[in-house]
Formats: structure tokens, C-alpha cells, sequence
């Protein structure tokens, strides 16, 4: 998921420049893609803030019913926004990462119980046949 949020958030810094439609429909559905996962894990997450953005954008760059602005002095901006959060919500979801598993490695430091709290089981091994000699 970071290097698709990073490619997308490298397109929207590339879309900046004066490109042929066709990059730009190229644009609005990997972006959308981009926001629609987003969208997912945030959701699940509960970060909500960023949910309520990432459908922002989603509506803003939907390829099935797309919102022309006509101008590209408007859509500046909103191409290097967009990257931002894109990038922006990567460094979060990193960060985030890193904490749990500093949780999960001080978890798994703790100290065994001294021996006498352990119990220790023992396992027999018992044959219900009888043998022949019995």
C-alpha cells in the first residue's frame, strides 16, 4: 500500500504541469483508487477526520462522472494537496506502524515466571490394547 500511495502522490505533483487529457484521465482514476483505499482503511481505523478528506478528493477526481474546473490555475492546487495528504497519510500509517510494534516487541520481552509458578505437566503414554503375553 506505501509505494501505491507514493506513486499516486507523484502523479498528482506530475499532473502540475502542462500534460495531454489523456494523463489526466489516467490521473483522476489512479487517484481515485488511491483515495478509495484510503478511504477503506481509514473507515476501519477510525480515523474519521481523514475519512471525510479522502471523500473529498474521491468526489473531487471521480472518473465516472468527472468534475471539469476548466481551469488549470484551479486545479494546481488541488494536484499538490492532493499529493501532500497522499504522502501525508503514508507517514501517518508508517509512524503508526512502528509504535505498535515497538508495543508487540516490549510485549514479548517480559520476563517467564520463576520456575515454581510453572506447572509442569507430564505426559503418559497409555496403550489400551493389552498385549498377547498378558
Amino acid at each position: 500500500m506505501k509505494p501505491f500511495l507514493t506513486f499516486c502522490a507523484l502523479c498528482c505533483f506530475i499532473g502540475i504541469f502542462r500534460l495531454p487529457i489523456e494523463y489526466y484521465t489516467f490521473l483522476r482514476i489512479l487517484v481515485s483508487l488511491g483515495a478509495l483505499l484510503v478511504l477503506y482503511n481509514t473507515l476501519s481505523s477510525g480515523q474519521h477526520y481523514f475519512s471525510i478528506i479522502f471523500l473529498v478528493i474521491l468526489i473531487l477526481f471521480n472518473p465516472v462522472f468527472p468534475m471539469y474546473l476548466y481551469r488549470k490555475s484551479i486545479w494546481i492546487p488541488i494536484d499538490t494537496i492532493t499529493g501532500a495528504l497522499f504522502l501525508l497519510i503514508n507517514f501517518i500509517e508508517r509512524k503508526e506502524l512502528t509504535k505498535k510494534e515497538d508495543e508487540t516487541v516490549e510485549e514479548t520481552s517480559e520476563h517467564p515466571p520463576p520456575i515454581h509458578q510453572r506447572t509442569v505437566s507430564r505426559d503418559r503414554i497409555i496403550n489400551p490394547k493389552k498385549t498377547k503375553q498378558e
